[in-house]
């Protein structure tokens, strides 16, 4: 049986390996900002969507700080829910997502925005 033994660490590096960072504000839990079926609410990111589906995908990427394959779909929508504390489940993710990826999108980049307005994001 092999045992180990704890190796101690000088003053200085003790103190670099335990700094303390300030964590992100909690947010109480909600709801998206808009629908899932908003469209209408902002027209330049429907017709993105609608028109230019892999665009609205790499803005919404590139918005949060991911590779621009990542930015459609369940897993980025399951991401930024998590994030926020938005009301849903990942059953839902995957569900509008599959149905209606554009809707999906647009309403990911529209709560981005928002967001970014009020100085949540």
């Amino acid at each position: 049986m092999c045992q180990f033994e704890c190796a101690e660490f000088p003053d200085s590096v003790a103190r670099k390996i335990m700094a303390v960072t300030s964590q992100p504000a909690a947010f109480a839990p909600s709801d998206f900002h808009t629908g899932l079926t908003s469209c209408c609410e902002d027209m330049s990111i429907c017709c993105c969507g609608l028109f230019c589906l892999p665009c609205l995908g790499c803005s919404i990427a590139k918005d949060m700080n991911e590779c621009c394959l990542c930015g459609l779909g369940m897993t980025i929508r399951s991401v930024y829910r998590t994030k926020y504390n938005i009301k849903g489940s990942m059953c839902d993710d995957f569900n509008a997502s599959n149905f209606c990826l554009p809707c999906v999108a647009c309403q990911l980049k529209r709560d981005i925005e928002i967001r970014k307005r009020t100085g949540e994001f």
